[in-house]
């Protein structure tokens, strides 16, 4: 192939011959919009060996890197899956609560889309308490329970399970420390991260060119202000997801010692 690799305008250049099936996989990942990261003055000094090239102040980030990480990332969700371990999956930006959503309904796992609740993970006992009791509620007026109370304590209860469904909906299937968290985009999940971390949960998140990628297990050097960005990054991480379910399925799990 060519020495030289051009991609919206970017050239990556050396692309190994071995490398050359990804052609496609790189214009496309370009294409959504996964190499643009930050200006260079918001970038974090430890990033830069993610970034290929700056253009018009803008960093770009090194797709076949990115690449990499994103396959070392599926494979670690694939062993997640496969061995029955719990995910919970984080993105409450605009960019990234649709994506997130879809991903962890479809495979019935917990999530966190409209805002982080401070002690998630370092105060899970607490937070399990007041997630039963939202369960309770919601079950409580599913099921008719709630219409022996008077109008007006129906009404105020009402207010409460809606109040209590922006601070825990999407977590109901959270009965225990998840294994890993697959967060979309760092810097706007600091909070959850450090969480994760501080438990010993193993993080898996796209990183921008701001971003601090210390506390990430599993790093994706990418563009997080996208959708097309996210979705392209969180299908590729379904694919490992469903892989390992359908292993875990067929009995492919490997004996533990």
């Amino acid at each position: 192939m060519a020495d030289e690799l051009k991609i919206d305008g970017v050239v990556a250049e050396n692309l190994p011959e071995e490398k050359s099936a990804d052609t496609a996989l790189l214009e496309e990942m370009a294409k959504a919009g996964l190499l643009f990261g930050r200006k260079r003055s918001r970038t974090n000094p430890r990033m830069k060996k993610y970034i290929y090239t700056t253009r018009n102040g803008v960093e770009i980030f090194d797709l076949v890197q990115t690449i990499e990480l994103i396959d070392k990332a599926r494979a670690f969700l694939k062993e997640m899956v496969k061995t029955g371990r719990p995910i919970l999956f984080v993105g409450t930006t605009p960019a990234s609560q649709a994506t997130v959503k879809a991903i962890a309904e479809k495979f019935g796992y917990p999530f966190v889309a409209e805002r982080w609740l401070g002690g998630t993970l370092t105060n899970f006992e607490t937070i399990s308490k007041r997630l039963n009791y939202y369960m309770t509620l919601k079950s409580d007026q599913a099921t008719g329970k709630l219409d022996k109370y008077t109008k007006k304590e129906r009404t105020a209860m009402d207010k409460e399970i809606a109040r209590l469904t922006r601070l825990f909906g999407g977590l109901e299937k959270l009965s225990a420390l998840p294994a890993a968290i697959v967060v979309a985009g760092t810097d706007a999940h600091d909070i959850a991260i450090r969480e994760a971390k501080r438990m010993r949960v193993p993080v898996i998140s796209i990183a921008n060119t701001s971003a601090s990628p210390d506390m990430i297990d599993y790093i994706i050097p990418s563009n997080d202000n996208s959708v097309l960005s996210i979705q392209f990054i969180f299908k590729k991480l379904e694919e490992a997801i469903q892989t390992g379910a359908n292993e875990r399925s067929a009995g492919l799990v490997p004996n533990k010692k």
